[in-house]
């Protein structure tokens, strides 16, 4: 019989991480998984952009689907089931080179992928300080995903695009070896927390999924394009490359912020804080042809975007305490990575980067205003 870890200890929190992560890992990759399409398959910038989207509109469906299941769920024998799925779909990707098809069997694997991160979101709700346990998950993400964008890029015209389904798969197989030894965190009867007294559909919880979905969408629309973007203002590969992973790894500095702070800052503070960084470095990369600039930029976006979301998926995790608003949250989440590619490819067109980092910075300061009501509303509950 396998002994089965303690409920908030840290180890619990390292297996939550690998749980949400595991049917999103692509996203912490997506630059070498669309460089990657690219390189190894030609397809254009929309086409390797239209993959990467519908892999995560499928997983934003999953995470709405999985809203008004994961109450009675046995999210155990679930996340079994999601991630026997996600690996065959992920073999099977392998064997694609047509653009349509691609974006077909990527979309299910984000629909399955979804409902396994909507599950994770809505355990971790579960735990005590669903904050730092959000910032472990960002520490698991940042510096996994970081090692894969440095290394996969380099691996691709080896091995093909199977080397960036195969690194999908191993990340699943790693999380199935972890899913025995975490413990039951059956529903919660607990009452909920002040904020939650409320109607459902508050506008707090309103603007917090809204800022959810600009915050996220700002990020990613860039991020996947963010080696183009280095090419295009001169950069070569290897300093592009292994910039980003050294981001990524930076960006570990801020989830571990979050375990350390958790919510004794309150919300509002390292929301503005955070956002405000974020929208200022991503303007700096119009000035990309500096590289000293484009190496501050991106590791003070690698800090911020870790350190945010955590405390965004956190405010939404307090709306409620069997784990619903979670599992929605990542729903906007996932909303919003899906339609930052969509939008930044559209507007990308033949290399317009100058436009696509103006309307990120100016999504980055809606999120920044948009939370400032939730945020307030919780940190004067809390008092």
């Amino acid at each position: 019989m396998i002994n089965k870890l303690s409920r908030n200890s840290f180890t619990s929190r390292i297996g939550l991480a690998f749980l949400a992560t595991a049917g999103l890992f692509y996203v912490n990759i997506m630059p070498a998984i669309i460089d990657g399409l690219i390189e190894a398959l030609d397809f254009s910038n929309r086409q390797a952009g239209a993959v990467g989207s519908a892999n995560m509109y499928g997983a934003a469906f999953g995470a709405l689907l999985i809203v008004f299941l994961v109450r009675r769920l046995n999210w155990r024998v679930a996340s079994l089931a999601f991630l026997l799925t996600l690996i065959v779909i992920d073999l099977l990707s392998i064997g694609i080179s047509q653009p349509t098809a691609l974006v077909a069997m990527r979309f299910v694997h984000g629909l399955v992928g979804g409902m396994l991160v909507g599950t994770g979101f809505a355990v971790i709700a579960r735990t005590e300080q669903p904050d730092r346990t959000f910032g472990v998950l960002l520490f698991v993400q940042f510096g996994l995903g970081g090692l894969g964008v440095m290394l996969i890029p380099g691996l691709v015209p080896q091995f093909g695009t199977a080397v960036l389904f195969l690194s999908l798969v191993a990340f699943s197989v790693v999380t199935l070896a972890m899913l025995p030894w975490l413990p039951d965190y059956a529903v919660s009867d607990r009452p909920p927390p002040p904020i939650t007294r409320r109607a459902a559909w508050s506008l707090p919880l309103v603007l917090t999924l809204l800022a959810i979905f600009l915050f996220q969408g700002a990020n990613m629309g860039l991020y996947a394009f963010i080696i183009g973007l280095g090419a295009h203002y001169g950069l070569e590969q290897g300093f592009i490359t292994q910039t980003l992973g050294a981001s990524a790894w930076i960006g570990l500095a801020g989830a571990g912020l979050v375990i350390a702070v958790s919510d004794r800052m309150g919300y509002l503070r390292p929301l503005t804080l955070g956002i405000g960084i974020t929208a200022i470095a991503t303007w700096a990369l119009l000035y990309s042809d500096v590289p000293a600039i484009w190496i501050a930029s991106n590791m003070a976006i690698g800090v911020t975007w870790a350190f945010t979301i955590s405390y965004l998926l956190g405010l939404a995790s307090r709306f409620d305490s069997h784990g619903q608003m979670a599992a929605l949250a990542g729903f906007a989440s996932k909303m919003g990575l899906a339609s930052g590619p969509m939008l930044i490819a559209f507007l990308l067109g033949e290399d317009r980067y100058a436009l696509v980092i103006g309307v990120s910075a100016l999504a980055l300061v809606a999120a920044m205003a948009t939370t400032w009501i939730p945020a307030r509303a919780r940190d004067r509950a809390a008092d």
